[in-house]
């Protein structure tokens, strides 16, 4: 390969590398570098460097002619190198360009990746990384999206799965092995039919920026199998790619992207802005932390060396600064605009909130986010939380924004386990968490409600297990959360019991049945469909292997949920009732007294403030009025909703519940019970039989 190409001046923007059919204009923003060599690698791995002359509004830029898509390449910055006042410059070290689309090679544990020495990281390593880091790659993707029709999926029909690209299908027997664990995998007509059999509108991916695994995992042989550890924020990871890594995973990931939208599924990417691979000070440099240590990261007041870390990761990105926020809007506006991504999920989202460091709802990358003519009209999910002070911010994010809703997952448990004293916390998640966000002005679907997702116990290990089992991670069972709120059904761990699998079954479809008929937008955890056990691991983030792998033999699992899961969205979305668009009000909507929403206890009474707080009362159930709420008919044609009697029984014996009369109902039709099968049909005044831990979802007959 001849690397003897002129260099022309190029342009400071777009930053980047940017074929233009003769050549690339490479753009970098590194404005305390004293000099930059952009450093182009043949197949052999053999380096040739040229120095960017040119320099404008802190961008150094030049143009090549000749160099194309597939070129691997990457930067050395030169300059002040002090770890005591932040100033990281280290040309020994290749750095990642932040803008690249691709990346090829993995990540090598060796000493050469780090760039300072020990014990006080005083002085720089002079050994070269070159050799141990990955390359970036210059992209220039034609893809022809041809007829594409991107799903338009309101708020309040969405259903959510979130999933993992590659355990999704490793172990599928109906999935090719050469794409199992893929983009392609992933966009497989088998999975597809999975997911349009579920219902779901969404898939929520667990990161695929390319991503990289810490040097302590790889020390212990562990890899970071969740990709919560962000290398690059344009590029698709290249181990999800089936076809190649030299900018065949950017192609790849569109046509899984156009396969999901054809069967009218949205994409929703779950992304981490919150921090970078770099670690704390003492972590490799690999990007970021050579180009301008302190204009990408929070570093501590009266100690610039060391990173203000809200994220527990070691480092936190300062989202405070333009240019960070330049660097989030163009990665976010490129997945919508490029890649035609539906939705984000910010992971640890009140770290890139602070600014005092307190969250500020009003901050710098919100307010961007708030007035971009293109994210702002995604899905965007905040995790409201970080491990910083006053990290927990559920109900606080501005009204464009939905929140993982952790009050209900704890709620939900709770109340099933037995663990709650009344009721009141239960009927308020049931009813779409008004408390935490109608005073922000927002609707229902601002909660994502959800009861176990990919951090924590799997579905079947939330009521098998009640201590965590992380022994594999190698951290001695000190990670992953104590605070589970799980019930084993009396045996901790697998047990052939049939009495324990019988309880263990019917709580599964329990918890199912409350979060698929609650008020907000539900998240489904892929596998808990398919009763997959990750054996009592609370935190398998570490666990690339069968541990974490959806297993798809329906011998080796317990039950199969999919059929309930169907059953539930699909009343879901044939009832607009369990779809609310506002809050309950508790006000009557008829003029005999019927009100939109009311809860009741066994007597078939109302129920009182008393018995709501009591902490004996295991049983409500919520009557939902479908009065005044339509969908357009076939005609276009407004067809208003029927009424239903959601029936929650927590008690450990059963309950015989007296179903209310006139003139909330004159009968009641079983739409479905977790519990064993009873009449179809039930008057008014009489009593439903309830087994312990058990849901009826009752319509009401006029």
């Amino acid at each position: 390969m001849d690397f003897t190409t002129a260099q022309h001046p190029g342009d400071p923007f777009p930053l980047g590398a940017t074929w233009d059919g003769a050549g690339t204009n490479f753009a970098l923003f590194a404005p305390v570098a004293e000099r930059v060599d952009l450093c182009l690698f043949d197949p052999a791995g053999a380096e040739h460097r040229v120095e960017l002359t040119e320099t404008t509004y802190q961008v150094w830029h030049g143009h090549l002619a000749d160099v194309g898509p597939g070129q691997r390449y990457g930067y050395r910055v030169h300059g002040r190198y002090d770890a005591a006042t932040c100033h990281r410059a280290n040309p020994s070290k290749l750095l990642a360009d932040p803008y690249a689309r691709a990346f090829t090679g993995e990540l090598l544990l060796d000493g050469a990746i780090f760039g300072a020495g020990r014990p006080n990281d005083a002085q720089p390593d002079h050994r070269d990384s070159a050799r141990f880091v990955p390359k970036s790659v210059i992209v220039h993707d034609e893809f022809d999206w041809g007829e594409e029709s991107r799903p338009s999926v309101a708020w309040p029909d969405s259903v959510i799965y979130e999933l993992h690209v590659k355990g999704m299908t490793m172990r599928h027997p109906d999935v090719p092995p050469a794409i199992r664990g893929t983009y392609a995998g992933l966009a497989h007509p088998a999975v597809i039919d999975h997911l349009r059999r579920l219902g779901v509108t969404a898939v929520e991916l667990l990161p695929v920026h390319q991503f990289l695994s810490e040097p302590r995992l790889l020390r212990h042989h562990l890899t970071n199998y969740w990709g919560y550890n962000t290398h690059g924020f344009f590029a698709p990871h290249a181990g999800y790619s089936a076809t190649g890594s030299l900018g065949q995973q950017v192609s790849e990931f569109k046509e899984m992207v156009r396969a999901l939208h054809a069967a009218g599924i949205e994409v929703i990417l779950d992304v981490v802005f919150n921090h970078t691979a770099e670690g704390d000070e003492h972590g490799p440099t690999l990007s970021l932390r050579g180009i301008d240590n302190s204009a990408y990261y929070r570093l501590r007041e009266g100690a610039p060396g060391r990173y203000a870390d809200f994220t527990g990761t070691g480092n936190t990105l300062d989202t405070r600064l333009p240019h960070v926020v330049q660097l989030v809007m163009d990665s976010l506006r490129y997945w919508v605009s490029e890649m035609h991504v539906d939705g984000f999920r910010f992971d640890l989202a009140s770290a890139l909130a602070r600014a005092t460091p307190n969250f500020d709802p009003r901050s710098s990358l919100l307010t961007a986010i708030a007035q971009d003519p293109v994210v702002s009209q995604v899905k965007l999910i905040a995790e409201p939380w970080d491990i910083g002070p006053g990290g927990y911010q559920v109900g606080r994010f501005p009204a464009l924004w939905s929140e993982w809703n952790g009050p209900y997952r704890d709620a939900v448990r709770d109340f099933w386990r037995g663990g709650q004293a009344g009721v009141t916390d239960i009927a308020s998640r049931l009813a779409g968490s008004s408390d935490l966000y109608e005073g922000a002005g927002r609707r229902p679907w601002a909660s994502i409600n959800f009861v176990t997702c990919h951090d924590g116990f799997s579905l079947r290990d939330l009521v098998s297990y009640e201590r965590k089992h992380n022994d594999a991670n190698g951290e001695h069972n000190r990670d992953g959360s104590d605070d589970n709120r799980s019930w084993n059904c009396g045996v901790e761990g697998e047990t052939d019991d049939p009495a324990v699998l019988e309880r263990r079954d019917q709580a599964i479809r329990t918890l199912l049945a409350t979060l698929l008929v609650s008020a907000g937008v539900p998240m489904l955890r892929a596998g808990d469909e398919l009763g997959q056990t990750q054996g009592g691991n609370n935190n398998a983030y570490c666990q690339d292997n069968e541990t974490s792998w959806l297993n798809w033999d329906p011998a080796s699992t317990s039950p199969s949920y999919v059929d309930l899961v169907k059953q539930l969205v699909g009343l879901r979305r044939r009832h607009p009732v369990f779809r609310r668009r506002s809050f309950f009000r508790g006000q009557p909507v008829t003029p005999d007294g019927v009100k939109d929403a009311a809860w009741f206890g066994p007597s078939g009474a109302e129920m009182t403030e008393h018995e709501f707080r009591a902490a004996g009362t295991h049983t409500i159930a919520m009557y939902l009025s479908g009065l005044g709420i339509s969908e357009p008919g076939p005609q276009g044609e407004p067809i208003e909703d029927e009424s239903f009697l959601l029936v929650l029984h927590a008690g450990t014996a059963r309950c015989s519940f007296t179903l209310p009369s006139r003139p909330w109902a004159s009968s009641y039709l079983v739409e479905l019970r977790t519990d064993a099968a009873g009449p179809a049909t039930i008057v008014a005044g009489e009593v439903l039989d309830l087994a312990p831990r058990s849901v009826a979802v009752l319509r009401v007959v006029d």
